[in-house]
């Protein structure tokens, strides 16, 4: 089965063509693909499908098999897999989610293929029972949460799947790993959710590290950067314009007040082809 490795900032996947390729069991083929020691080694799963209400589908899975709404970097790589390879030959293009239709504009390098995305995120998620997490704020800013040694205050936020903000002083030398996988699965979040740790830096340029559910802490996450902004913006931390650094490189992110979509743009690159024949 032919496959193509892909990374936005390092957040690493891999990609399969379902046009060309029959996967039975994603769920499995996940997690023996994505193990670093015996498999491909990434943070999960991508499969490109058809879609009969947009351009593309995407259906992506975690490290650990289970399926996730969105991923804003894989997404982009799905953008750049869709046009390089040829499978369209439009620059503004539709693909659906299990968080909803997403809309890309496709950013083109001086060798004629796909440097940069823009991905219309949509509007962002703060009603409670909707991210989901349990709480009677709105928006669930400054939720109180003691983990382990630590109490934090956490801004809650969906883009299209769950996420939980907190600030720190120096997120370098954070143990994210070790609040994160805690975070992760408490009470408070029922499906689970991902942690973002951030550090400002200025009032548009902030560094954040993330714990993503179902595969540990990944070099980047478009939607825990999205919603990143979002949280610091509603506690008024910066502007509506920021760039975001991650362990993996920068994204740009944008929420706009006229339409109140969140818009990222940033890299998609390929790392290798190859054939998996387990």
């Amino acid at each position: 089965m032919k496959f193509t490795k892909m990374q936005g900032c390092g957040n690493d996947y891999i990609y399969i063509n379902t046009f060309d390729e029959k996967v039975d069991e994603p769920e499995k083929l996940s997690i023996a693909m994505s193990e670093r020691h015996f498999g491909v080694g990434a943070d999960g799963l991508v499969l490109i499908c058809k879609s009969e209400e947009a351009d593309f589908k995407m259906r992506m899975f975690n490290a650990d098999g289970s399926e996730a709404e969105m991923c804003g970097n894989a997404i982009r790589c799905v953008g750049k897999y869709v046009y390089d390879k040829k499978l369209t030959d439009k620059k503004s293009i539709s693909i659906s989610t299990l968080a909803g239709i997403k809309y890309l504009e496709l950013h083109l390098g001086d060798d004629g293929f796909v440097n940069t995305v823009t991905v219309d995120m949509g509007e962002p998620i703060l009603k409670a029972e909707e991210i989901p997490v349990l709480s009677k704020k709105y928006p669930v800013i400054d939720e109180s949460l003691s983990i382990l040694d630590k109490n934090f205050s956490f801004t809650c936020v969906s883009m299209g799947n769950p996420h939980a903000v907190t600030y720190v002083d120096d997120v370098k030398n954070f143990d994210v790993e070790k609040y994160g996988k805690v975070v992760e699965v408490n009470e408070l979040f029922p499906k689970k959710v991902n942690v973002e740790f951030v550090e400002k830096i200025s009032d548009d340029y902030l560094k954040m590290r993330v714990w993503e559910r179902g595969s540990g802490e990944t070099w980047a996450c478009g939607t825990g950067t999205c919603a990143t902004v979002v949280a610091s913006i509603l506690k008024g931390v910066c502007k509506r314009k920021v760039t975001v650094e991650l362990l993996g490189g920068e994204l740009t992110i944008e929420w706009k007040s006229d339409n109140n979509h969140v818009y990222m743009t940033g890299p998609a690159m390929y790392s290798f082809d190859g054939v998996w024949l387990k």
